[in-house]
């Protein structure tokens, strides 16, 4: 599948990189830039119903080659890459046929080493597309495009494979909880849609944290530190006292699995006023509101503590766990979990310790469950990508169209 690396090595050159600070759509002007070569190509693949607006939504549709009722599916993945690093100039690096120890990115001291990322133990043989150490690689949500886009491609070639109507979606901003928010659901025109924005090979999942941010903002006074004593409070140290109130074994360096956490994510100090931005995630509707709860309480405790000063919070809820939306149209799951199976991809069925569009497009009427892209370590300088996992992802997305199609026959 040489297009399928040639897409994404070409799509990681586009800076999409989305800015929570900006609250126009798209956050970035690069986003749009990408989109419009996108629509580009989906043009010359031969799609339909090619539109792009004006806020960056990407949607188009390879129509149904049978004569039978078959309901459309949509297959969605996101332009923007995480604000956490930087995505300009990315410079990936082709591994060919990795036999184990540490990589060396790029021509400094960085390296990945499977002794912090040990899923590299089971990647002895495969092509890895790494970054050179100095940004992110994009493969978080570029993959998914190239692989929707490459599974299109096969499928237009390949008329003998049997399908119903496919939907294409490509949206902005998804890294900053925004990717659903003008995504036309009736437009898209899919009963229901699987977003290509997972890990490992394998990965097929329909649950999700909920999610709310917890902003807590630390009010002091500010005096000329020569003449402060008795005047000022520094809110620096009010927010120290806050932090060394929240528990240190409910972080995300500590949990895993079904475990909750409060993440403290960013920072803006000053001695007038020190914001922390914390998120709080649980996959339990009733343990995400007692963490809400309990911050309030911490508030409440510290402020009662002060002379001076104060601290509020401010919470704001996110999205909620798609389960409930999703787990009442099994089939869904299950022509995804039989397609992985028919390609020689054993189905690992987890939750997401995260949130992707699919969440909230579910609450919005698209059931939408999310498969894997063969990606790791998202967000970072060590993410990277197999390429042989990618080739299953394209396997996996045509063999979803040909079976739903089947099962209607």
């Amino acid at each position: 599948m040489k297009q399928l690396v040639e897409r994404f090595l070409r799509y990681v050159t586009f800076d999409t990189k989305s800015d929570p600070k900006n609250a126009h759509c798209p956050s970035s002007a690069g986003q749009l830039v990408f989109a419009k070569q996108l629509k580009q190509e989906m043009i010359e693949l031969g799609l339909v119903d090619v539109s792009l607006d004006e806020h960056g939504y990407l949607m188009a549709r390879l129509p149904a080659n049978v004569d039978y009722p078959v309901p459309a599916i949509g297959f969605i993945a996101h332009m923007d890459t995480a604000p956490d690093a930087s995505g300009k100039d990315v410079k990936p690096q082709l591994i060919e046929d990795y036999q184990g120890g540490d990589i060396a990115l790029g021509i400094g001291d960085e390296v990945l080493s499977p002794i912090h990322y040990p899923d590299l133990h089971e990647l002895h043989g495969h092509n890895l597309i790494t970054t050179d150490g100095t940004t992110l690689l994009g493969a978080d949500n570029k993959a998914g495009i190239a692989e929707i886009l490459t599974a299109i491609a096969h499928l237009q070639a390949c008329p003998e494979i049997k399908h119903g109507d496919i939907c294409v979606g490509f949206t902005p901003d998804e890294e900053i909880g925004r990717g659903a928010d003008r995504f036309d659901v009736e437009k898209f025109g899919a009963k229901w849609a699987y977003t290509v924005d997972g890990g490992p090979q394998g990965e097929l999942e329909y649950e999700n944290f909920n999610a709310t941010s917890a902003d807590v903002i630390c009010h002091g006074v500010n005096v000329h530190p020569g003449t402060a004593k008795g005047k000022m409070i520094n809110s620096m140290n009010i927010a120290a006292q806050f932090q060394t109130m929240m528990p240190a074994d409910e972080t995300p360096e500590t949990t895993s699995g079904y475990e909750g956490f409060y993440h403290l994510k960013s920072m803006e100090p000053s001695v007038a006023k020190t914001e922390l931005g914390y998120i709080i995630r649980d996959f339990d509707a009733s343990e995400t509101e007692r963490r809400k709860a309990f911050m309030q309480q911490k508030v409440d405790e510290l402020n009662a503590t002060l002379n001076k000063g104060h601290v509020e919070l401010v919470l704001t809820d996110c999205y909620r766990n798609m389960k409930e939306m999703v787990e009442p149209h099994p089939h869904i799951i299950e022509i995804a979990k039989q397609s992985m199976i028919e390609c020689d991809v054993e189905p690992m069925i987890k939750p997401i310790r995260g949130g992707t569009d699919g969440a909230r497009l579910s609450f919005m009427g698209l059931p939408c469950p999310n498969i894997f892209t063969g990606g790791y370590n998202f967000h970072g300088i060590h993410e990277f990508i197999s390429i042989e996992q990618m080739e299953q992802s394209v396997k996996v997305i045509v063999k979803i169209a040909q079976n739903t199609a089947k099962s209607h026959a």
